[in-house]
């Protein structure tokens, strides 16, 4: 198949749950399949992105956006046009003409099989007539992710603002999965999710991967005791809200049961209220964008997720269990996982059950041990990206006219 990826930014560098789970579909699509990477650049992406886009496709086409800067007066007076418009900001901020015109011209040259439209954003960007069949591949439901926004938010106006752009994101949402051909969502919750409360007739689901070559269980030996790490990019409100929850309810409990506990909070741009969690006299180290996050999880006891926000699924649970690392979630940082809890990590949701559970595993490093041993061989079992990417392509072979399905091979379940 010729695959058309169209997507709002480069890959590289390859640093959150987005860019990853995109990066490693393609590239093994790309083994397989003809790739064209359609996408926006604003200028923020690696120097060598472009270049590096050899790594997951065939050609890259590139359309130059300038949103305004976070902050900036043009940022201020977009949410204030936007607060008249039907669409949700998250949305409406890609909308680019010239984006359109390009993947129209794209499709117009009679070669490509079928458009993968990667995420919700881009969407606003695609015809509803391309003479292509198009995949709206759905890393979460956008729609969740602000109804717990709004649910979680104490302060009035913040929680008003959260509550109205759910309510555009919802309409917008369901509209969208039902104009495509299919939607394939990252869970079979999310995929049940969109059939239900969208009425999605042609859905499915790709389970989450993890590069198993690349994650690998390191020496116990090296684990320092009561270490807890928490990975994800820091400028994903869904991650503030998790990390600040946890040092301000959960934190204090653990530290009082196990006084040497300590935290690393590691992932790219870190707000200002998660920089000034940095205290390393009390334990807790933010370190902004690594080179490599493995380090990190080999030196942990503990990779917690404390999550109250967020949807879709999360691969920094896979990644942690690929180093044999235990793991203490809450049900939605887990979400959409077929883990169970106490075999393959401990889930806890109120502030005192997550902190006892951390304690719990903190305190006897020969069960973690052993949770960090089976999560390690469930996920190198089941989840490595090729099998992944099989099933995704099996899921666009079904849009096409039945004369041009290729022959693939089934994945079995």
């Amino acid at each position: 198949m010729h695959i058309l990826w169209i997507k709002t930014e480069l890959l590289h560098p390859v640093d959150k749950g987005g860019r990853i789970r995109t990066y490693q579909m393609l590239r093994a699509l790309s083994r397989q399949h003809r790739l064209t990477y359609l996408t926006l650049d604003d200028g923020t992406a690696a120097p060598d992105a472009v270049a590096r886009a050899t790594e997951y496709c065939e050609r890259v086409e590139v359309v130059p956006f300038a949103p305004p800067a976070k902050g900036s007066p043009a940022f201020w007076g977009a949410l204030a046009r936007n607060a008249v418009s039907t669409l949700p900001y998250a949305v409406a901020r890609y909308e680019v003409p010239a984006l359109r015109a390009r993947l129209r011209a794209l499709c117009a040259g009679g070669d490509v099989d079928v458009v993968v439209c990667d995420f919700l954003a881009p969407s606003i960007n695609v015809p509803s007539e391309l003479g292509v069949p198009v995949v709206l591949f759905q890393h979460n439901v956008e729609a969740m992710i602000w109804q717990r926004h709004a649910k979680v938010a104490t302060h009035p106006v913040k929680k008003a603002y959260m509550a109205s752009q759910w309510r555009r994101m919802r309409a917008f949402e369901a509209a969208e999965c039902r104009r495509f051909d299919s939607v394939v969502a990252v869970s079979a919750q999310d995929a049940d999710y969109f059939r239900r409360e969208y009425g999605v007739r042609r859905t499915a689901d790709v389970p989450t991967g993890v590069d198993t070559d690349f994650f690998q269980p390191g020496d116990v030996g090296l684990r320092r005791d009561g270490a807890m790490v928490f990975v994800g990019s820091m400028d994903w409100l869904p991650n503030e809200d998790g990390i600040l929850w946890f040092a301000e309810t959960m934190l204090p409990r653990i530290r009082a049961a196990v006084p040497q506990a300590s935290l690393a909070i590691v992932g790219r741009n870190p707000t200002a209220r998660v920089q000034a969690l940095h205290d390393p006299a009390g334990g807790v180290t933010v370190t902004g964008s690594v080179p490599d996050v493995r380090p990190h999880l080999a030196s942990a006891s503990l990779c917690i997720v404390p999550l109250r926000v967020g949807g879709g699924t999360r691969l920094k649970i896979y990644e942690g269990m690929a180093m044999g690392l235990p793991t203490v979630s809450t049900t939605i940082g887990a979400e959409g996982l077929p883990v169970t809890d106490g075999e393959h990590l401990l889930l806890g949701d109120t502030p005192t059950d997550f902190a006892d559970r951390c304690i719990a595993l903190l305190r006897d490093p020969a069960r973690a041990q052993r949770m960090g041993a089976s999560a390690d061989a469930f996920v190198r079992t089941h989840f490595g990206w090729d099998g992944v990417a099989r099933r995704f392509a099996e899921l666009c072979a079904e849009v096409l006219p039945s004369a041009q399905r290729p022959s693939l091979p089934k994945v079995s379940a």
